[in-house]
């Protein structure tokens, strides 16, 4: 099992603290061996073993704590002989209805450290956000990263070079289940299918009453192929009408939503450098993990500038900046990333394989007059540094061996 350690730094700080730690992510992401780990923390720290509890809802074991009034009457019964603070471990938590009633209840009631997870961003809207005022901290869980793949890839192929393993991670993407399938193509596809068909079918369609569950479907599967690609819900309801399917720009919107709520899809705005707003009329979306676009359409190394652009686009999240695309006049910059006020330009291609395509790739900074790095990243060995704009290899700069 792989720490995370990032992730656990990120929530070190806030153990034992009154905030709710919400752990959020695409389903089977890792966020339940996160909450392993904490536990595996607190023991460490000398924490008593009885002291923690936990509940996966998935589990159909406790199908009977499903409701806010069972499981708050079960933990109170848990906890009345229990002196001092006690953990509370709660897995896929929207599995329980108005749970928010029983967190804002045991957070009065007792002593505790409250640990969630979910698989929707909704987690954080509605009765949440009004009940506990900004009283909870969330984080983000993202499939693994090149380094991460590559760390437990080399455990079952010791003797793959980082291009071959970089290769395997292109097409398979970074769900950590996968290392129990030893990397072999036909489960592993069949495990991202069946993932795919929960996350559309449970965590959208059923939890949102999608009627029109074939319109879902297709909308995901425009959205998949186009990836990186900018377009607006009125350009895709004008592209449903030339397929003889009329449907209302306010259901695609919804229906976008819906996907980016279960973290299937991150959606990007467009920034205009020069006058610093945000465009909201055309976005670009980005799939939480390319091997799942692989497993349904065989098209990452097909469409590998696409597929490099979401890697990429998943590690600057990762390394938990905010990232929008960059207009500059008429040419646009991949992504504009923003951290602890400082900021980058990152273009991305697959090869720099001749001079147009470096003119192109660098020029793209010429309108961009600040003095914030400007990289360009390829699967290019050979150095292209040029006029202050630096060029890195895209494994390298997954590896994190530059320090961005």
């Amino acid at each position: 099992m792989i720490k995370r350690e990032s992730y656990l730094k990120q929530i070190e700080p806030f153990i034992g603290c009154d905030l709710i730690k919400v752990i959020t992510g695409i389903r089977r992401c890792g966020k339940s061996v996160i909450l392993q780990l904490v536990r595996e923390k607190l023991l460490d720290s000398g924490i008593k073993a009885k002291q923690i509890i936990s509940f996966n809802f998935e589990d159909m074991q406790y199908n009977s704590l499903c409701t806010a009034e069972a499981l708050h009457q079960e933990i109170l019964r848990l906890t009345q002989n229990l002196k001092g603070k006690v953990y509370l471990f709660f897995d896929e938590i929207q599995e329980v209805k108005d749970w928010e009633k029983c967190l804002s209840s045991l957070r009065v009631k007792l002593d505790c450290d409250i640990y969630i997870t979910g698989s929707n961003a909704k987690l954080l809207s509605g009765e949440l956000a009004t009940r506990l005022a900004g009283r909870y901290v969330e984080f983000t869980i993202y499939p693994f990263s090149f380094s991460e793949f590559r760390s437990l890839y080399l455990l079952s192929h010791p003797q793959t070079n980082d291009s071959k393993c970089f290769h395997q991670y292109l097409t398979l993407g970074g769900m950590p289940f996968l290392h129990n399938l030893n990397y072999e193509e036909s489960p592993c596809r069949q495990y991202l299918l069946d993932l795919f068909d929960s996350v559309q079918l449970k965590d959208i369609a059923k939890r949102y009453s999608v009627r029109d569950v074939d319109l879902l479907s297709r909308l995901i599967e425009y959205v998949i192929q186009n990836t990186g690609m900018t377009f607006s819900a009125t350009s895709l309801a004008k592209f449903f009408k030339s397929e003889q399917r009329k449907v209302s720009v306010e259901t695609l919107l919804n229906y976008l939503k819906y996907c980016t709520d279960a973290f299937l899809f991150h959606p990007v705005k467009q920034q205009n450098l020069k006058g610093k707003q945000l465009l909201v009329s055309n976005q670009k979306y980005y799939i939480a993990d390319h091997g799942m676009r692989d497993t349904l359409f065989h098209s990452n190394a097909q469409d590998i500038h696409q597929t490099l652009e979401n890697i990429v686009y998943m590690e600057l999240r990762r390394r938990s900046y905010s990232v929008t695309v960059g207009k500059a006049g008429e040419k646009e910059i991949d992504f504009v990333c923003e951290k602890d006020g400082q900021r980058l330009y990152v273009q991305v291609c697959y090869l720099l394989a001749s001079e147009e395509t470096v003119q192109r790739e660098f020029g793209a900074y010429d309108l961009v007059r600040d003095n914030f790095p400007k990289y360009v990243l390829s699967l290019d060995e050979i150095d292209f540094n040029r006029n202050g704009i630096k060029h890195l290899n895209i494994r390298d700069f997954l590896l994190d061996l530059q320090g961005i």
